[in-house]
């Protein structure tokens, strides 16, 4: 038996004062009101209102029923407004995880911009390399960069990167500038994490083995040495382009340079993606969206 089965249509007779009125309130028929306030009276064995042509009048046993009613409603509505409230502003914990160098220089100053404007969140974020399983490894939300290839996972995305050819004018001044792809192996060109540089060429992808003095998983360790004249790099934007705009870096080869990769944010399909996840992705978009527009 649902014992919440008829009280708002008895509330809503007990405060209009009239069959009509509270079904024009609950959107519903006089018939389902009266039969719901009927049924209501029967399971209590107690009549709740007195009812003429003129009008409808709340017995004792009603007036009393009404109060306790009327609280439960009031509490039922302010549970509903706490929810709401829950969902409206962000609060609780937020696990989540971004690449290492990407993480630390764009990802996360947001993310604790984020929090400062919302302190009830609790925020864990693992900046990894490794592309962990979202949904094993309990994460709402994850920052990829490149092409993506797992379609379990429901996919926004946030900005977009450039990777760059430069090098210093003081390594340039000495050794010449490289105007095609052949010319790389006659350039020192500083390894990361991959001896494979990638290229387009005619519309098509290239990618070119390279060597040079020094190999280093570490971006900033390689954009030191090559503001030191010591070799060319191959590096995301968000490495070089203040050293760029400032002229201390060159850019080399710009007509083989692949097009933007997309950054994108990662949920899992299995996972309801809650109003504080939506908001952060919001926040996310707005700000690495604006960073690469300026690059």
């Amino acid at each position: 038996m649902n014992q919440w089965q008829g009280l708002a249509e008895f509330v809503a007779v007990a405060e209009t004062g009239s069959f009509t009125a509270a079904a024009g309130r609950l959107a519903v028929s006089v018939a389902q009101v009266s039969r719901q306030v009927s049924g209501l009276e029967d399971r209590l064995g107690a009549k709740l209102f007195y009812r003429t042509t003129r009008k409808v009048v709340m017995t004792e046993n009603g007036g009393v029923y009404y109060q306790h009613c009327r609280s439960l409603m009031d509490g039922l509505a302010e549970a509903e407004r706490a929810i709401l409230d829950l969902q409206a502003t962000p609060r609780g914990k937020i696990k989540m995880t971004a690449p290492i160098t990407y993480g630390e220089e764009s990802v996360m100053p947001l993310v604790n911009d984020f929090v400062l404007q919302y302190p009830q969140l609790e925020l864990h974020c693992q900046l990894s390399n490794q592309l962990d399983d979202l949904v094993t490894q309990g994460y709402d939300l994850a920052i990829r960069i490149g092409t993506l290839s797992d379609s379990a996972m429901m996919a926004k995305k946030l900005a977009s990167r450039t990777r760059y050819v430069c090098a210093a004018p003081s390594y340039l001044n000495r050794y010449g500038i490289a105007h095609s792809l052949a010319e790389l192996e006659q350039h020192n060109c500083l390894v990361g994490g991959s001896d494979i540089w990638r290229f387009q060429e005619a519309g098509k992808s290239r990618n070119i083995r390279v060597s040079g003095n020094i190999h280093c998983n570490s971006g900033h360790a390689l954009v030191d040495a090559a503001l030191k004249g010591v070799g060319l790099i191959q590096l995301p934007d968000y490495y070089v382009q203040a050293h760029l705009n400032e002229g201390s870096l060159i850019s080399l080869l710009d007509h083989f340079r692949e097009p933007e990769e997309g950054i994108w944010a990662l949920f899992p399909h299995s996972r309801n993606l809650s109003p504080k996840i939506k908001l952060l992705v919001e926040f996310l978009a707005a700000g690495l969206g604006a960073a690469s527009h300026n690059n």
